[in-house]
């Protein structure tokens, strides 16, 4: 048996007995140093194996698990990891980690430290000096890095097929992606003003808030009151085609309050809605209508706290599954229960904008555009061109017309045959395009105008009058630009250009986009003086395509309330009512539940109390109410039964004229008319 294996065996006997007070000592010499002085080693200490010329002398077998490992080094897929890396590792580990004893060994640990840095660092000297023979003079630590990272590529390599690098964020998202961090205004606010500015009087309320659940639509306020679940819900009706369509219940609570809300509105009182709200504050419908209420008188900061407290509450009804960003959630508009989400959307998005967040307005845009894309009931593609600009969104009004011009023909609509172009215009404008992307944007922005001015050359002179810039008297006499120009265009081209021109006509009043709107201009008068065939196409496609506007186009004008626009609206729809929590409904409206009837007062012949229901449409005497109702009807009226009493008293002060009647003279009056 050789000297080191019989040394190894009496190190182990030794290992296995009691250790003495100074025992905690590490030693580390070659081997020949060892072989000299193996008689005066002490009895604890062992030796380690298998390290060349190297040695370490411990006290405790179980140090050696990790000498071992750090000597051998471990392997990787049948390569070994370099040894330096390891032995660093292993240094940080063992400097984070526990805390020796504390009672007895306390004198003994204040001492092994020095050794243990003395002997460490002896053996740091003999790892460089071996590392300094295998490597070239002029290495350094970095290169045992390299060698790390080329190791891990192996081993990524020897794994399988490397993966396809993932496409940049830009690209993989919807053109209708939600960003949440863009629908809370806060964030563009910060971006003007400072978050100082902006938050400065919001951190110490929101500490006190005690609000359910955060929301990403609109941040509850302390003003409001506290909520409570109105019975309003939402439920998953089917997945098809990675699409999800979603649906909003009413409970029959709820139920009861839209019933009592649709005779508040048809009493034409709006104390009637605050009424309902004091007892149910979280109603959505009643929270629309009475925001109009007022708006109207000019109350702003009002109506826009009660469109963000109906959100609050439809946002707190959400189905788990349904999602703000993912662009795959659906709404029907043809359901009642639907349409009050819509509405507050967009009724936010006019607060956001006129509060000067366009960026903001234009991401809420997007959210209403992708809950019905393909039948936009809203008509969101009329708006979504003017926030792009305003936003300075360029790239993405780009990006939209290229991928749906395709298959939704968007060029067709005025808003977009000028914004597009006008979009182009201004990334050519910007100090940091590239040289050789300058040319063909400024380009293709005055052959997109060329086309717009061919295709709807009514929008010309109104847009000089809006922007209060006389035009050339040859483009002012011509007869493509002329005063004919506008009075041929059908009535649904009137009333689009009419939208876009009372939104988004201050877009051009700039010196440099009136400049360039005039090349374009005289470009286009000599393509109609040399008879281009494209001028007489663009005509006939104008008197087949714009004949009638359909309904959503209608919908969106009323709630535009341009005034241009909504005077360019056909009588069929001007005459008829339009209410401000449901405006033009869809002819195919799917209900889920019926309002019930009312028996007419007119077939009882009952002049008096035809006489309150047209004060009051929701007067109801005791022969009318419903046979198997009574009770029902009871509790639909009681919130109304005192407004009725003070209407009855004060009829009964009314005083009627009777000519038959003796009356005194006036004074005045007893001249006579012949």
């Amino acid at each position: 048996m050789s000297r080191r294996a019989l040394r190894r065996l009496r190190g182990e006997q030794r290992g296995q007995e009691p250790l003495g007070p100074g025992a905690l000592q590490f030693g580390f010499r070659d081997d020949d140093d060892a072989e000299e002085e193996g008689p005066k080693r002490g009895p604890g200490a062992r030796r380690l194996r298998g390290a060349g010329k190297e040695g370490v002398q411990v006290n405790n077998r179980f140090e050696l698990i990790n000498i071992e490992d750090l000597e051998e080094g471990p392997v990787v897929n049948g390569e070994s990891l370099p040894t330096d890396a390891v032995v660093s590792g292993s240094k940080r580990r063992s400097q984070s980690g526990g805390a020796g004893p504390k009672k007895d060994g306390e004198e003994a640990g204040r001492a092994a430290p020095l050794e243990q840095s003395s002997t460490s660092g002896k053996l740091r000297k003999k790892k460089k000096k071996q590392k300094n023979k295998k490597n070239a003079p002029g290495e350094t630590l970095e290169n045992g890095l390299e060698d790390i990272d080329r190791i891990l590529e192996r081993i990524e390599d020897s794994g399988g097929p490397r993966r396809p690098s993932p496409q940049p964020l830009s690209a993989r998202r919807h053109v209708l992606y939600v960003e949440h961090r863009h629908l809370n205004p806060d964030t563009e606010l910060k971006r003007y003003f400072g978050a100082r500015a902006v938050l400065g009087e919001q951190r110490p309320r929101q500490r006190q808030r005690v609000y359910p659940k955060c929301t990403w639509l609109t941040t509850p306020k302390s003003t409001w009151p506290r909520y409570s679940k109105p019975g309003l819900s939402m439920r998953l009706l089917e997945s098809k085609k990675g699409l999800s369509y979603f649906a909003f219940e009413h409970s029959e609570e709820y139920q009861q309050t839209q019933h009592k809300f649709l005779a508040a509105v048809e009493s034409m009182e709006p104390n009637n809605i605050v009424v309902l709200l004091q007892t149910s504050p979280y109603h959505v419908d009643s929270l629309l209508q009475l925001s109009d209420a007022c708006r109207f008188q000019d109350d702003q900061e009002m109506a826009r706290d009660l469109v963000e407290r109906a959100l609050y509450s439809m946002e707190c009804a959400f189905h788990p599954l349904f999602s703000l960003t993912s662009g795959a959630c659906r709404l029907d508009y043809r359901r009642p229960e639907n349409r009050s989400f819509y509405l507050a959307l967009y009724k936010h998005l006019s607060f956001l904008e006129k509060r000067g967040c366009p960026r903001t307005a234009l991401e809420y845009c997007k959210l209403i555009l992708s809950l019905e894309p393909d039948e936009d009931p809203l008509c969101m593609l009329l708006l979504v061109d003017h926030l792009a600009l305003r936003a300075r969104s360029y790239e993405y009004l780009v990006r939209l017309f290229e991928e749906w011009e395709a298959h939704r023909n968007l060029s067709q609509l005025p808003n977009f045959a000028f914004s597009v172009p006008l979009a182009y215009f201004l990334l050519s404008q910007q100090a940091d395009l590239p040289d050789q992307e300058l040319g063909p944007t400024r380009e293709k922005a005055s052959l997109l105008l060329r086309q717009a001015l061919t295709m709807f050359p009514g929008v010309l002179m109104p847009l000089l009058e809006y922007c209060s810039v006389r035009p050339d008297a040859a483009v002012a006499g011509h007869h493509f630009f002329g005063p004919s120009a506008e009075i041929s265009q059908p009535p649904a081209l009137r009333q689009l250009v009419s939208l876009y021109l009372g939104r988004s006509h201050f877009l051009w009043k700039e010196a440099a986009t009136m400049s360039w709107l005039e090349e374009n201009v005289r470009e286009v008068l000599r393509a109609v003086d040399a008879g281009d065939p494209a001028v007489g196409e663009c005509e006939s496609r104008r008197k087949v395509l714009y004949q009638r506007a359909p309904r959503n186009i209608h919908r969106h004008v009323i709630l535009s309330e341009i005034k241009e626009a909504v005077a360019a609206l056909p009588p069929d729809v001007t005459t008829q009512s339009v209410m401000g929590f449901d405006p033009l409904p869809p002819p195919d409206t799917i209900y889920s539940y019926t309002r019930p009837e009312r028996l007419s007062p007119v077939s009882r012949g009952n002049t008096i109390a035809l006489f309150f229901r047209s004060l009051l449409p929701s007067y109801t005497t005791e022969g009318e109410r419903p046979e198997d109702g009574g009770a029902e009807g009871l509790d639909r009226n009681q919130g109304l039964n005192r407004l009725m009493l003070a209407v009855r008293d004060m009829m009964a002060t009314f005083h009627f004229y009777d000519p038959e009647a003796p009356h005194e003279a006036h004074a005045e009056g007893d001249g006579e008319w012949d």
